[in-house]
């Protein structure tokens, strides 16, 4: 049952906001709005750089309930009488990491495997970064980038708290890399993040039909870039905490109309998902669109998110 989050009672939406997501959603726009205003389950991931699961549940499993994520087999739910599960030890030595399920997502989609050069162009706060790390057993490369010292300081921190030995921090713009070929690229892109309401209830606020605008445009630039600097055969992932059409599928379908080697991959993952938007504000996307996942937060009862893994053809 959802607990709704104290406080909330008096939350208005702007009105443009409830026309555009009523028309997304039609019957299923309530209940989007009562998970965006419910408490949010905590969730860890297992750093099984330092520790196993087996030997992390059986550390932790006196004092506290965990239930396995259905997607992710590093990733448990967990509940307790505290609630400050970033103030564990086993947090503090990098046993875990505290992150969100829909968040462990999109490095499981981008699949990394050994020995793999990996570009993570919008690292920061690393949760993501260390995520691929782990998948990658230390060997490989990782490039793990962000634009400021600001949001490069956590990223080092918990690059170190986890263990991670195989990556490198640059601090640029991402749409300033060129002539690389890395073999998978992650693009978490910024964004205006509607997901995350239920953690963020200033995102109710701040959202602006403009800004969104501004931000597709941001990262189209980023995907392109992005896509540049892929192998022949590549993968990369486009990822957001945004439900936004524009953000999303408009992203995705501006690239398949720019980038003729470029093909969407079906994401086969143990998830519920919704339909992708064929179609928004008088633009039709691509139709290969359709194979992106688009969560929405009561889907998974998670943040909501949309991935897209994406392939670039020799």
């Amino acid at each position: 049952m959802l607990e709704r989050i104290s406080g909330t009672e008096n939350i208005v939406f702007k009105p443009k906001f409830i026309e555009r997501y009523k028309s997304l959603l039609e019957d299923r726009y309530d209940e989007f709005i009562a998970y965006s205003l419910s408490w949010q389950r905590k969730c860890i991931r297992v750093n099984t750089l330092k520790m196993s699961v087996p030997e992390l549940v059986a550390r932790l499993e006196k004092h506290w309930r965990l239930q396995p994520i259905p997607w992710c087999k590093d990733g448990f739910y967990i509940e307790g009488e505290r609630y400050d599960v970033g103030n564990l030890l086993e947090h503090a030595l990098g046993y875990i990491y505290v992150q969100e399920s829909a968040s462990m997502i999109p490095p499981l989609v981008l699949d990394p495997q050994l020995d793999e050069h990996i570009l993570d162009m919008c690292a920061s706060p690393g949760s993501k970064t260390t995520q691929l790390a782990q998948y990658l057993q230390n060997s490989g490369m990782v490039v793990a980038n962000d634009i400021s010292h600001e949001r490069l300081a956590p990223l080092g921190l918990n690059l170190q708290r986890c263990g991670v030995l195989n990556t490198v921090i640059t601090m640029m713009r991402g749409t300033h890399f060129s002539g690389f070929a890395f073999d998978k690229i992650l693009v978490d892109a910024p964004c205006s993040g509607v997901g995350t309401i239920r953690r963020s209830l200033r995102t109710i606020q701040q959202w602006n039909p403009n800004v969104v605008k501004v931000l597709s445009g941001q990262q189209k630039q980023l995907v392109k870039t992005a896509f540049s600097n892929l192998k022949a055969g590549g993968v990369m992932v486009y990822s957001t905490c945004t439900l936004e059409p524009e953000e999303d599928e408009g992203v995705v379908s501006w690239l398949l109309q720019h980038e003729p080697t470029a093909s969407i991959e079906k994401i086969e993952l143990n998830i519920k998902r919704s339909s992708c938007v064929t179609g928004f504000d008088g633009v039709t996307y691509h139709p290969d669109v359709k194979h992106c996942l688009r969560m929405w937060p009561m889907d998974n009862d998670s943040e909501g998110f949309f991935v897209a893994r994406i392939m670039k053809n020799i």
